[in-house]
C-alpha cells in the first residue's frame, strides 16, 4: 500500500461499504488517500504496510472488537490519530476508548460538516508530519468558506442584518461575547463572523461542544493532559485553549458545563493561563473566548448550576439570534441554497419546489430552526418526491397546530389550561414530528422497493444496520410486502 504523490494515507476501517464510501469521500476531500479495510486483520496489515497518518474505525468489526484494534493501533506509539465511529454511542464507551488512545468518538450519523471540522481540529494537534495542510492552510480555507456565505448568513432578513451591525461592532475588540438562541439558528456562525471580522481572522478558529464530552474528558479537551495523567494518556496531549492561542475559542452550548469546570474557565478568563490535567507547568495563552448556549443562563445562575461569576465575565456583550420563526422571509432563499448543495452532493437532479410547498415551509414554526430545514431539504434531494415533501409538512404542521380534541391540556404560569401542550415545549413537538416525518419517509420508502430492506437503506443513505433499528423502533416489525 503506496500513498500516490505526496498525499498522506487516511485508513477508513468499516465493514459497511456505504459508510465506507461516504468517510473515504470526507478524508479525500481534506487532501489525503483513502485506504479501505473491512476487517480488523486487514486493517492490521495496511497499518503496517502503509504507514496512515490518520484512521478512522468502525467499533463494530466482524473478526474482532474493535476496541482490541483500537489497542494494538495505540500501542504502536506513533501519535498517529485514531477517530472511533460509533451507531449508538454511549459514555462509558466514549471514556473507555478515549483512555485505549482514541483522538475523538464520534456518531456515524454526525452530520457532514461537524465530521469535518472535528477531523480538521484533531489534525490541528496532531504532529507536523502527519498533516495534509499545515493549520494556516485549514483556516484559511475555512475563512474563504465562511465570506462565501456571509450574506446568506446576515442579509436576507431585517432582524439578522441588525445582528451583523452588533456583531461589527464587537469584533475589533477582545471582549468575550455571550451568543444566546435556540437550537439550530445558527448560533456558531455568528461566532465565526465576530472572528474573521476581528484581527485574530488569519489565528486559529476552534470550537469545543461542552454537552458532547463527559466531564473528565472534557478538562482534558479544552486544557490537554500530560503524559500519565491518567490510564490511557500515553502521550502529551495540547487542550483547545492550548491550540486556540493568538485566535478564538467558541465554547459551545456552555450551559452543559459542569459547574467544578466552570471555575477553571473562569480563571483561565481572568489570568489567561492554566494547568494541563497532571501538569505542573503554567501555560499562559492569549484567546478570545465566545460562548454559545440555548439555555436561560440567568435562571441557572439564580438556581446554582451555573457561577454567578463566570456569567458575568462572558456577559461583557450577549447577542440574541432569533428563531426562524421569526425571519420566515429568509426561508426561500435557505430551501435553494440546501437543495443545490445536496444536489451536487449526492449528484442528484431536482426540481425548484413550487409555490405551495413554499407555502407550507413559510406556515410551519421549526422547532429545530435552520438545522431542521437543512434536514428536510436533504430528505427531499435524497428521495426525490416532493409529493413526500408535502405530506412530511403537512403531518408537522398537524402535530404543531391547536388540537384540543387530541392534545392533553397544558398548565400556563397562571394556571390558566390551554390546548396546546406549551409544557411539552417547542423541542419536544420538533421532536414528535422528525420522528413521524422520519417514519413517514422509511414507509415510502419501503413501499417503493416493495419491503426491500437492502434498497431501502441504499437509498436513504444509511446503513443496513441503522435501518433495521429503525424499523424495530418505529414499530415497523418483520413485515415484507409481495407482490400479489
Amino acid at each position: 500500500m503506496k500513498s500516490v504523490g505526496p498525499r498522506p494515507i487516511a485508513l477508513v476501517v468499516d465493514p459497511d461499504p456505504v459508510t465506507h464510501r461516504v468517510f473515504a469521500d470526507l478524508v479525500e476531500s481534506l487532501g489525503f488517500e483513502a485506504v479501505g479495510a473491512k476487517e480488523a486483520s486487514e486493517a492490521i496489515d495496511k497499518f503496517r504496510s502503509g504507514a496512515p497518518s490518520l484512521v478512522l474505525l468502525d467499533l463494530n468489526l466482524p473478526d474482532m472488537p474493535g476496541r482490541h484494534l483500537l489497542r494494538q493501533l495505540c500501542d504502536h506509539g506513533t501519535g498517529i490519530p485514531v477517530i472511533v465511529l460509533a451507531t449508538a454511542p454511549d459514555v462509558r464507551t466514549a471514556v473507555e476508548v478515549t483512555r485505549g488512545g482514541a483522538a475523538e468518538y464520534l456518531d456515524k450519523s454526525t452530520g457532514r460538516e461537524q465530521l469535518r471540522e472535528t477531523i480538521e481540529a484533531i489534525l490541528q494537534r496532531s504532529p507536523r508530519n502527519h498533516l495534509p495542510l499545515r493549520p494556516s492552510d485549514l483556516w484559511e480555507r475555512d475563512r474563504v468558506q465562511f465570506w462565501g456565505e456571509y450574506d446568506q448568513v446576515f442579509r436576507r432578513s431585517e432582524k439578522m442584518r441588525v445582528i451583523e451591525k452588533l456583531v461589527v461592532q464587537v469584533a475589533d475588540t477582545n471582549a468575550t461575547v455571550l451568543i444566546q438562541g435556540e437550537t439550530g439558528v445558527g448560533k456558531e456562525r455568528v461566532a465565526k463572523a465576530i472572528h474573521y471580522l476581528s484581527d485574530r481572522a488569519a489565528k486559529p478558529w476552534l470550537k469545543v461542544n461542552c454537552a458532547s464530552l463527559p466531564r473528565d474528558l472534557l478538562e482534558s479537551e479544552l486544557f490537554g493532559h500530560e503524559k500519565g495523567a491518567f490510564t490511557g494518556a500515553a502521550l502529551r496531549k495540547p487542550g483547545r485553549f492550548e491550540l486556540a492561542n493568538g485566535g478564538t475559542l467558541l465554547l459551545d452550548e456552555i450551559g452543559e458545563m459542569p459547574i467544578d469546570l466552570q471555575s477553571k474557565i473562569l480563571h483561565v478568563l481572568q489570568d489567561n493561563e492554566f494547568f494541563r490535567v497532571g501538569g505542573r507547568e503554567l501555560i499562559s495563552v492569549d484567546v478570545r473566548v465566545i460562548a454559545a448556549t440555548n439555555k436561560n443562563i440567568q435562571t441557572m445562575v439564580a438556581s446554582g448550576s451555573f457561577r454567578e461569576d463566570l456569567y458575568y465575565r462572558l456577559n461583557v456583550v450577549t447577542i440574541f439570534v432569533p428563531p426562524l420563526r421569526e425571519r420566515r422571509e429568509e426561508i426561500p432563499f435557505l430551501v435553494e441554497d440546501f437543495r443545490e448543495k445536496f444536489s451536487r452532493q449526492f449528484s442528484r437532479r431536482t426540481s425548484e419546489l413550487s409555490m405551495d410547498t413554499l407555502q407550507l415551509l413559510r406556515a410551519y414554526s421549526w422547532p429545530g430552526n435552520v438545522r431542521e430545514l437543512e434536514n428536510l431539504i436533504k430528505r427531499y434531494v435524497v428521495l426525490g418526491d416532493e409529493g413526500q415533501l408535502r405530506d412530511e409538512l403537512q403531518v408537522r404542521l398537524r402535530v404543531t397546530s391547536h388540537q384540543p380534541s387530541t392534545s392533553p391540556p397544558a398548565m400556563e404560569g397562571n394556571g390558566v389550561e390551554t390546548g396546546l401542550r406549551i409544557d411539552a415545549g417547542l423541542r419536544e413537538i420538533g421532536r414528535r414530528a422528525a420522528r413521524e416525518a422520519e417514519r413517514s419517509a422509511i414507509r415510502e420508502v419501503l413501499d417503493r422497493v416493495q419491503w426491500n430492506r437492502a434498497e431501502t437503506a441504499r437509498l436513504l443513505k444509511i446503513s443496513y444496520k441503522t435501518l433495521l433499528y429503525k424499523l424495530e423502533q418505529g414499530g415497523f416489525g418483520n413485515k415484507r410486502k409481495r407482490k400479489k
